[in-house]
């Protein structure tokens, strides 16, 4: 009886013992390549989270789309299929316009105003997130974005007719305001759709360019620097909730290190990639006076459709940015 009684109490040790180093396993899927600067803070970040949970939270990041697409993404983190994901804000601007904010052409065009347009978005995005089921960890910009075409241009009028890759409503709807033919085509298969002449031409930063390769189908890289669009890092809510509060702690302070590696990394990247480009035989050029003219009437008229549509929201937004 006594040797039965202690294997119980043995058993019932060892049942609480393995309870109580439970490991929790989390998916984070994205949207770029594992050689990207945003997935590589991505690791950084889930390596963090590994060594301060002593091992309790366990992430894996699946890079270059392999789990869900871009436009998925959010769809799985608020269905709890992903409990983490990493998404490009503007790509949601037809849900809820204020996720366009950053995808606006000529309104933060540096880096210090896009971290200043990101504080004044930051607090409305937070609460629509919250109300979706979703909790923000943090947000990165991008480099700056450029133009990317086969032939030379100096005007908005050598675009016209032209075959553009568009990943977001603002980047079709620059397309449309240009005479370009907007064409949806996600950053995993971007290569594949230059190679067979899907696309001609597109608006995107040094990053993606390298990142695709885009110097072994396009030869000039005008440097706008349209505007800083945002990858969020967002998790479940209730797959957060769940969580003990040292683990909880360790998730957003993890958070917290990621978004100032992150802009550091951007800011690094973007003097990079451009020499990047040269060295791969692409001329970086700064936009004519006639063009940057032409893409300033765009931006104006953009700014004002996206405040029509985004209400006292996005006005609230565009006021605080410009304090």
């Amino acid at each position: 009886m006594k040797r039965r009684l202690f294997s119980l109490t043995a058993l019932a040790l060892t049942v609480a013992a393995g309870s109580a180093f439970a490991q929790t396993k989390w998916d984070l899927p994205a949207a770029y390549p594992a050689t990207n600067f945003h997935t590589q803070n991505l690791t950084e970040f889930a390596n963090d989270i590994d060594k301060a949970t002593g091992g309790k939270l366990k992430i894996t990041v699946h890079a270059n789309a392999s789990l869900f697409k871009a436009p998925e993404i959010k769809r799985a983190v608020q269905g709890g299929q992903a409990q983490l994901g990493e998404i490009l804000l503007p790509n949601f601007q037809n849900e809820w316009q204020v996720f366009g904010t950053d995808g606006l052409p000529f309104v933060a065009t540096s880096y210090a105003e896009s971290k200043k347009l990101y504080a004044a978005q930051k607090p409305v995005l937070e609460k629509k997130l919250a109300e979706q089921g979703i909790v923000l960890l943090y947000a990165v910009a991008w480099p700056p974005q450029g133009i990317y075409t086969k032939k030379p241009i100096s005007s908005v009028a050598d675009l016209k007719g032209i075959k553009w890759r568009a990943y977001s409503p603002a980047t079709a709807r620059i397309a449309e305001l240009i005479g370009a033919q907007p064409v949806t085509v996600q950053a995993a298969e971007f290569s594949q759709a230059l190679a067979t002449g899907v696309v001609e031409s597109t608006m995107t930063s040094g990053a993606t360019g390298v990142d695709s390769k885009l110097f072994e189908h396009l030869k000039y890289y005008y440097d706008t620097q349209a505007w800083l669009p945002k990858n969020a890092v967002i998790a479940n809510k209730a797959a957060f909730d769940a969580l003990d509060a040292p683990t909880k702690a360790a998730v957003m302070k993890a958070a917290a290190d990621a978004e100032t590696r992150g802009w550091t990394a951007s800011e690094k990247v973007n003097e990079t990639t451009l020499a990047t480009l040269k060295a791969n035989g692409m001329q970086v050029l700064p936009p004519s006076p006639q063009l940057k003219a032409d893409l300033q009437k765009v931006g104006e008229t953009m700014l004002k459709e996206w405040l029509e549509k985004a209400g006292p929201e996005g006005k609230m937004v565009i006021d605080g940015f410009k304090k």
